[in-house]
């Protein structure tokens, strides 16, 4: 599959990168690895990368401005993202080819060519292994700025290669991108460094988290919650590991209030998550997975079929 999709982007002229909303580290990371490898290796091809701006991931890119007439005969590749209604940018559809490169589950079978690799521990570790196969198929060159960009997702996702999804292919990968030139400990900073407000929120998730016998922890966070800390719902994706140092916690989930609906962000340390995350229009993997509610009461029922997870769950 990797050379097929080699030959492709050989085929075309544009090419233009998409990732899922609320973007991630392993989601611009995939994205702009293979927008910097491809512009490396194929100078006078017209390589984009599109989507939302998150002001947090600045430090690893910042997505181009396309207009609609490019998107005319071009090659549109998408990465990190499970299915069509998380794709950043609706005109992912106006391409001429669609390709899907993934490592979550594959419910939603999209696209014209399909790579889905569920023991990826991200999709930036695939977006390398295409690099590898690439350099000994076409003689592809890895820019720096691939490399580092690249780290920064693998890192990302594997949670600093503490995560299930972590593998010894995993800290291969790391230590071949480690010996570009890039500095890992800006990367680090940039990465876990938080604005002080940000790090108040963090105090009050930790004074008032709720948690059931059974190793079911949540939080609510409210509108005016994230007013009076002043932080964004996006800022609070920072967060999100704050509750997996609780002695005997299981699962968790860190409601977020936002303009018409509650963002869900639920992790694991053992029980399966991602059918409750569908449950609540959302997906994703195992151990993490994001959803959506719209209220209150729905988020309580959430929450009850968290605690009866956790509950049978040895």
């Amino acid at each position: 599959m990797k050379r097929q999709i080699i030959d492709t982007i050989e085929k075309y002229d544009t090419i233009i990168i998409h990732r899922h909303v609320r973007p991630d580290p392993d989601a611009y990371g995939s994205q702009f690895g293979l927008k910097k490898i491809l512009e490396a290796n194929y100078p006078n091809k017209s390589i984009y990368a599109v989507g939302d701006h998150d002001h947090n991931l600045t430090f690893i890119a910042t997505p181009d401005s396309v207009s609609d007439e490019t998107y005319s005969n071009a090659l549109v590749v998408v990465t990190d993202t499970a299915n069509t209604d998380r794709i950043d940018d609706s005109r992912y559809t106006n391409g001429s080819f669609l390709i899907k490169i993934d490592h979550h589950p594959n419910d939603d079978q999209y696209g014209d060519k399909l790579w889905v690799d569920t023991d990826a521990s991200s999709c930036s570790e695939m977006i390398y292994e295409l690099f590898e196969e690439g350099k000994s198929y076409k003689g592809w060159v890895l820019p720096d700025e691939a490399a580092r960009a690249l780290f920064a997702g693998i890192v990302g996702d594997t949670g600093r290669f503490l995560y299930p999804s972590t593998t010894e292919k995993t800290f291969e990968i790391a230590g071949h991108l480690i010996r570009y030139n890039f500095d890992r400990n800006e990367v680090f900073n940039s990465m876990y460094e938080k604005e002080p407000n940000l790090l108040h929120l963090q105090g009050y998730i930790y004074e008032n988290f709720q948690m059931d016998k059974d190793g079911a922890v949540y939080i609510k966070l409210t509108k005016e919650i994230l007013n009076k800390f002043q932080v964004t719902p996006t800022d609070t994706s920072l967060l999100v590991g704050s509750l997996s140092n609780i002695k005997g916690v299981k699962a968790w989930l860190i409601f977020v209030e936002d303009e018409n609906h509650i963002r869900v962000r639920l992790r694991s340390k053992g029980p399966i998550i991602n059918q409750l995350a569908k449950k609540y229009n959302g997906g994703g993997h195992p151990l993490a997975s994001g959803a959506t509610v719209y209220s209150w009461e729905e988020a309580d029922r959430a929450i009850e079929d968290l605690i009866e997870l956790c509950r049978e769950y040895k």
